[in-house]
């Protein structure tokens, strides 16, 4: 007997939520916002849109269908199976949190405040979730793959991450390591520490990053297969320099990192509670992933 298909809905808790458990009450939620100059009005609309959104979608979900549910902050402990569909329900980011525990999964953003939300990971309405798991299931969905950074330590750790990975201190002072870049060429730095993004994450962290520099190479696009890589805030010192701050890789190419300091820290997507450490005489190896994320669109 073919088991029904299994639905995994991905969400997280709304800034109402999370503001009434850190202030105890809905009324001191609200006295809070209004001592910062901002409405609850505003934090309920929002709250509202993505309760709405999520019981949409979840009435989308064929009867019969097997149902999976998780919140954001859980999904370090979730199994995801291979043949789930993921329905992430939330901003773009949620579906870049939730990229790095899905494997081949197809995954369908969705967005519960069109026009608030930029769209650019979350492509569908609740209204249309029907549609999408029907043409999922037939193999008639459009999927765009889009390819993940990957870091990996000497000590066989390693993760994966959808818009970009840091590697740096943890407070995010100055780091210091050496940078061997594809080609051969080496150098003792001394930065604020180092960001290698995707195309993906090149319309987020990557552009602050590229913008005013005259050494950014080009950022790669949402689909290809390709990295761009940033040192930020280089120091240069008798024993440190600032030749090697920007690059690309390519496929079967990577950057590494050799640390210099105590310990550094690997994350992605912004993830810090999920993180490497790497220690002093510890290799970061950092480039494409062997896996895509398969985004409906």
């Amino acid at each position: 007997m073919t088991l029904a298909p299994r639905v995994v809905v991905v969400h997280r808790r709304s800034a109402l939520d999370e503001l009434v458990d850190r202030h105890g009450t809905r009324g001191q939620a609200e006295f809070f916002l209004r001592t910062r100059g901002r409405d609850l009005a505003e934090v309920q609309a929002s709250h509202d849109a993505l309760a709405d959104a999520l019981a949409r979608t979840r009435a989308a979900v064929p009867a019969h269908w097997r149902r999976g549910d998780v919140d954001r902050d859980d999904l370090h402990r979730f199994a995801f199976e291979p043949q789930d569909v993921c329905l992430v329900v939330g901003s773009d980011g949620l579906v870049a949190n939730t990229a790095k525990y899905v494997g081949s999964q197809p995954v369908v953003g969705v967005d519960p405040e069109p026009g608030r939300n930029p769209g650019v990971l979350v492509r569908h309405r609740p209204a249309a979730v029907a549609q999408v798991l029907d043409a999922v299931v037939r193999g008639a969905a459009r999927v765009e793959p889009r390819a993940l950074v990957r870091a990996s330590l000497d000590d066989g750790t390693s993760l994966e991450a959808l818009n970009d990975v840091y590697v740096g201190h943890a407070g995010h002072q100055s780091a210091r390591y050496a940078l061997h870049v594809p080609g051969g060429a080496s150098e003792a730095q001394y930065s604020s520490g180092v960001v290698v993004t995707t195309g993906t994450g090149a319309t987020g962290w990557a552009v602050s990053l590229a913008r005013g520099r005259a050494d950014a190479p080009p950022l790669p696009g949402a689909a290809d297969a390709a990295l761009a890589w940033f040192v930020r805030e280089a120091w240069p010192s008798p024993s440190t320099g600032t030749t090697l701050t920007a690059g690309t890789l390519a496929a079967g190419t990577e950057l590494g990192l050799v640390v210099g300091s105590d310990s550094l820290v690997v994350f992605g997507d912004g993830l810090e509670a999920d993180r490497l450490t790497a220690t002093w005489g510890q290799t970061v190896r950092l480039g494409l992933a062997e896996r895509r994320l398969r985004l409906v669109v």
